[in-house]
């Protein structure tokens, strides 16, 4: 009988352990060998569930118009940081220390990074004032995204131009 209940543990731990969010550093670390092998960049986007801007964020790269030319440049990667209660267990566990390792402790989500395959950061959400545009929505901060998307993929104008129809907010 005690056998039996030791294996019972053993079999609901396992079970835990496989729906237990993957490490933020094995995420990057994924993220970077494939965008190696595929010669492209990593965007590397911090969010969380209660995030209304990330929510759009993704939203607007994730429409069909503008997913594959994201997908052209840029290996996408999501990292849970900052949930609240029950939801604690979406986080990627140390996705907040990676954030603040990029200098992103105070910015606000979404954060994000464009990185390339050897783990150099080419650009970061921040605007030249320093602050986090997080997910892009006014005509400057558009702008800015864009600037970062220009020096850090293969997009080209009118590539940049459509990603800009989609990102800025209509009033």
């Amino acid at each position: 009988m005690k056998i039996s209940k030791i294996i019972m543990l053993l079999v609901l731990f396992a079970v835990q352990l496989n729906f237990a969010q993957e490490k933020a550093d094995e995420v990057l670390n994924k993220a970077l060998t494939q965008a190696k092998a595929e010669n492209k960049n990593v965007l590397l986007v911090f969010h969380a569930s209660w995030c209304g801007w990330c929510k759009l964020m993704e939203k607007n790269m994730n429409l069909p118009a503008t997913k594959p030319l994201f997908e052209k440049s840029y290996v996408t990667a999501y990292v849970d940081v900052q949930e609240r209660g029950e939801k604690k267990s979406l986080e990627n566990p140390g996705g907040q220390e990676l954030m603040n390792k990029y200098k992103g402790e105070t910015a606000g989500l979404p954060f994000w990074l464009m990185i390339d395959p050897k783990g150099e950061v080419l650009a970061d959400s921040f605007d030249d004032k320093g602050e986090n545009i997080g997910s892009p929505a006014s005509e400057e901060e558009v702008a800015f995204f864009l600037a970062k998307l220009e020096k850090t993929s293969h997009l080209n104008k009118a590539e940049l131009q459509k990603i800009k129809q989609f990102f800025v907010k209509k009033n």
